[in-house]
């Protein structure tokens, strides 16, 4: 097998070399774009963007609050100033029962005061002895959807809280709960069932190899947004939480003085969007959407200030360019939206149907300023194979650029362009191209509803996100521009994109078809030799779907078809055509067909539709659980809805599925398709 491989290797760099030598590629800038790269080397700037993320990071920003309105002010005075077009600030009603489409709408949330003191009493009084929490100082400390409530209550630690027995010989009836645990997983049994008055948890961060690593960290809390029964919970920091432990432990009684103003009342979800208008007639109306959402509690600097400001030195870099007529206006139209996170991003394309129907590329940036102190990795990600898009070919050709120039830069090569900003770093990019991650809002767009191709640029990992040590200090200018080059210079190719730049992009494609190649015979290694043929045969079928995705927006596409499909053949003839997998099961060969009226991800932030809707009393899908070679349950699940079209059977889905996750057992895939049916997602 290893011979085997090597073979095909040698024969593969081979192909990439003779394509090479035939190509423009031998040339430092890709797909032609001197000009624009040159112009946008000089005007994007880091420190501009940085400053603009230092006011944003002040603000508290939950969803429909009044830090959230005074930061949407904010960047619609930039817009603004920057002289972009068509600025509208769209105001959707969120009062917690409407629904758009697959998205209940969450109330707004603000908070006007919340301290946790530590007490003693004093002459028969209760008196203030160290402050645990502010909300002023570090709103972190309170939990998202606290409710108001003031209690003076002795403390019990329940561990994580999650399971009967966490509560064995313990009375925490009108007492103040310990938890290991995100105060929505403990308020069943804590507050409904054992009569706890509120909830102070100490709950990590997401694991990473810095898991733990650092005590002092406060991690962002939730209670349910939903939830009947209302409670208020502190969050504090690990430290805080051992000390309290050991003092319980020693029988020390600890009272604690908690005191919540806040609460939830109908608001909207306030959407900013503007754009730079295509100068096409027939081709405006064809967007590309720049995203990222705004939502998030102070700090938030690299999630997602850091995306927010990005996009936004995007749209005035462009249109500076522009104005002053070092570029060209583009045939189509390139939007900018600010949104709440996931669920505005739902509600607003189901809102403004239109716009999903405009949009054609969408780029997403949620966390693209880490500096080195954040141990982040960036990433262009790229659409779900369930969307093969040549989108991802352009972005990932941008991001090498960036990375093969900001490595030779750090080496002491003199280079062109460096995209460095001056008070940012020096490091390289070591940009990760073309794996695909879930996690924002990016997996709307692409969603099987709206089949809109996305990129999604964003650093993972990052040991500080949704903690309070998330702070501007951590943001690198020079990531802020590089990222931002790489989305603009994306956007500017999508934009003017037609039959003038065709023979240059088939030409990338090629040589991206080999590197993936490449890849694929490697993960290919991993599997079943049945599983590995149908990998491989996957894999050019989607080989040939990401060039047919070029013909709608160039139509001599069609004439170079025969051409690339030829190319393709060649390849399968040296590597191997592949071939389904047949299994045996009775519901094999079941076609399902999405329903239209519901539009959306199942589990959206905050809300979760198919959870609301399944009959409780059944057991949850096991494909929620599974683990992959390469893919987690709710990528499994929401790339199984994408697939479902009217015409593939769940045969064809499950193996779709192995070929990008790795092999699933059919009768999961059944399972899933099935209790979907049951709530009329799918018929």
């Amino acid at each position: 097998m290893k011979k085997i491989i090597t073979k095909l290797n040698s024969f593969l760099v081979f192909l990439f070399i003779s394509i090479l030598s035939q190509t423009t590629f031998a040339q430092q800038v890709p797909l032609g774009q001197e000009n624009l790269v040159q112009h946008l080397n000089e005007e994007l700037s880091g420190e501009l963007a940085k400053r603009n993320l230092e006011f944003i990071s002040r603000l508290h920003r939950m969803r429909g609050s009044k830090d959230y309105k005074k930061a949407t002010d904010f960047i619609q005075s930039k817009l603004q100033e920057y002289k972009l077009e068509s600025i509208e600030i769209i105001s959707i009603p969120a009062d917690g029962k409407t629904m758009y489409g697959t998205q209940k709408s969450r109330m707004a949330w603000d908070v006007d005061f919340a301290e946790l003191w530590e007490v003693e009493q004093q002459s028969g009084n209760w008196k203030h002895k160290i402050k645990v929490a502010d909300w002023q100082s570090i709103p972190l400390v309170l939990a998202q959807d606290s409710e108001s409530g003031e209690v003076t209550a002795q403390l019990v630690d329940i561990g994580t809280g999650t399971s009967e027995a966490d509560y064995a010989n313990k009375n925490i009836k009108g007492k103040l709960v310990l938890t290991a645990s995100q105060p929505e997983s403990v308020v069943s049994l804590a507050i409904e069932k054992y009569g706890a008055v509120g909830i102070i948890s100490y709950a990590q961060n997401q694991v990473t190899a810095w898991y733990k690593e650092n005590e002092n960290l406060i991690r962002w809390g939730h209670l349910d947004g939903f939830a009947k029964t209302k409670t208020f919970a502190f969050m504090i920091s690990l430290k805080q939480a051992r000390e309290y432990q050991k003092r319980l432990k020693n029988d020390e009684v600890i009272t604690l003085d908690a005191k919540v103003i806040a609460n939830q009342h109908p608001g909207t979800y306030e959407i900013l969007t503007a754009v730079i208008e295509g100068s096409d007639s027939k081709l405006k109306n064809e967007e590309i959407a720049f995203t990222c959402h705004l939502d998030h509690p102070r700090p938030g600097a690299n999630d997602n200030a850091s995306g927010c400001v990005a996009i936004l030195e995007v749209a005035r870099a462009l249109k500076k360019l522009i104005d002053e007529n070092k570029i060209e206006r583009p045939k189509r139209t390139i939007r900018f939206i600010w949104s709440p996170e996931i669920e505005g991003t739902t509600a607003l394309l189901n809102y403004r149907p239109e716009l999903a129907e405009n949009i054609k590329f969408n780029i997403h940036m949620d966390m693209v300023g880490g500096g080195p102190e954040t141990k982040a990795i960036f990433h262009v990600s790229k659409s779900p194979q369930s969307i093969s898009s040549f989108i991802n070919d352009v972005a990932e050709t941008f991001g090498d650029f960036v990375n093969k120039n900001s490595n030779d830069y750090a080496s002491g090569i003199n280079v062109k362009y460096p995209m460095v900003s001056v008070e940012g770093g020096k490091e390289p990019l070591h940009a990760v191209l073309g794996q695909f991650h879930m996690g924002s809002d990016f997996q709307v767009f692409s969603e099987g509803s709206f089949r809109i191709p996305s990129i999604y640029l964003h650093d993972w990992p990052d040991r500080y996100i949704h903690t309070n040590y998330d702070v501007p200090a951590n943001i690198d200018p020079t990531k802020l521009k590089r990222s931002g080059f790489i989305g603009a210079s994306s956007a500017y190719f999508l934009a003017d994109f037609g039959n003038k730049n065709l023979p240059m992009l088939v030409d990338l494609m090629k040589l991206q078809v080999l590197k993936r190649t490449s890849l694929m015979l490697q993960n290919s290694l991993d599997l079943s030799l049945e599983e590995g043929k149908n990998m491989k045969h996957y894999f050019w079928v989607r080989e040939m779907e990401r060039f047919n995705s070029i013909i709608p927006f160039a139509s001599r596409a069609i004439e170079l078809r025969d051409d690339y499909s030829t190319f393709i053949k060649n390849l399968k003839t040296t590597v191997g055509q592949g071939q389904q997998l047949d299994l045996p099961h009775e519901k094999a060969t079941t076609v399902y067909t999405r329903n239209s009226k519901i539009k959306g991800p199942m589990s959206v932030f905050g809300y979760d539709y198919f959870i609301d809707h399944f009959d409780s009393e059944k057991k949850t899908p096991q494909l929620f659980s599974y683990k992959g070679k390469r893919g987690s349950g709710s990528e499994y699940a929401y790339e199984a809805l994408n697939f479902v079209n009217g015409k593939r059977t769940i045969l064809e889905i499950r193996n779709l599925l192995s070929a990008e996750f790795g092999p699933i057992p059919l009768e999961l895939v059944v399972e899933y398709l099935k209790d979907m049916s049951t709530i009329n997602v799918i018929y």
